[in-house]
């Protein structure tokens, strides 16, 4: 019975020395483990007091957060909006070369709210592609209003169809009230949210197309028959401005005086895909904004530990 007793009492002996090791080793590797990536940056980055409201750092390769800095923050878009309009019409165009001409009601509400335009005229016979990167490069509002009314049927059918995406997608610092980024109450994203859009618009080929082009002329139209040259506003500034140890793949700013300045951007470092969300960068003139966002966007990128 003692014989007994006392293999019972070595057994708990060495089951309790087994957890006290296995205990040990667990705090010394929490205690001596090196920093995440996203406490290494958070570390490098917080040390460049950006103006920029809302910045969230997403590495795409490795599905990993890198940086944030008010990231859930629900604020104004701006033209970032147009992000979930080419979203939408991604997922139910499957034919780019149909006829989809510029619609005249929506031509004169984006003129009289002196909304950003490509150039196209009120019932131009342009087609869904024209309009794709109409919207995408030269922020047209003719373009994102007249493809969200043919998808939708109306502005307003679409603009639902905007809110279901983003209820499939779980964004829950977003609404959208229209197609095109205007100011309105009730109409908001936070970075979170937009790199989210963003991620989930990059699953289609046709729209890492149309990001990573600088220039394109639309197609023959009546209005413009040798086409009319449209133009990306982010890579027109880019050769300002230096990129060193990372190249930025594409991306789509937006400027309004809720949203101040904004930039989502692709930019490849290191073999990886990185997608930037700067948001709310300060501005004087709405005439010349400057060039804060992307100043900042290179910034980070330049900096980012990977």
């Amino acid at each position: 019975m003692k014989i007994k007793q006392t293999i019972r009492q070595i057994q708990i002996i060495i089951l309790l020395i087994i957890i006290a090791v296995f205990i040990r080793k667990v705090v010394i590797e929490n205690l001596f483990a090196p920093p995440s990536l996203r406490e290494t940056n958070t570390a490098i980055l917080e040390k460049k007091d950006y103006k920029s409201t809302s910045i969230y750092v997403y590495n795409l390769t490795d599905e990993e957060v890198l940086y944030t800095k008010n990231s859930q923050e629900e604020q104004a878009p701006a033209s970032l909006t147009k992000l979930m309009t080419i979203l939408v019409t991604l997922e139910n165009v499957s034919d780019f070369d149909q006829p989809a001409p510029i619609v005249p009601e929506v031509y004169q509400r984006m003129v009289r709210d002196n909304a950003s335009m490509a150039g196209f005229v009120s019932n131009e016979n342009t087609s869904y592609n024209d309009l794709l990167y109409g919207t995408m490069l030269p922020s047209g509002g003719e373009c994102a209003g007249s493809m969200a009314y043919h998808i939708g049927g109306s502005t307003e059918n679409f603009v639902a169809m905007m809110n279901e995406q983003a209820a499939e997608l779980d964004l829950s610092h977003t609404a959208f009230k229209n197609p095109v980024g205007l100011d309105t109450e009730g109409h908001y994203t936070s970075a979170e949210d937009m790199a989210n859009i963003f991620k989930e618009a990059l699953t289609f080929d046709k729209f890492k197309e149309v990001l990573s082009t600088a220039s394109i002329k639309s197609s023959s139209t009546v209005n413009h028959p040798e086409g009319l040259l449209m133009e990306s506003t982010l890579f027109k500034e880019l050769p300002k401005y230096p990129q060193n140890g990372f190249k930025i793949i594409g991306g789509k700013s937006g400027t309004t005086y809720d949203a101040g300045v904004c930039l989502v951007s692709l930019a490849e470092k290191n073999g990886k895909e990185i997608i930037t969300v700067v948001m709310g960068y300060p501005f004087e003139l709405i005439t010349d904004p400057g060039d804060g966002h992307i100043v900042e966007t290179i910034d980070i990128l330049e900096n980012l530990e990977i």
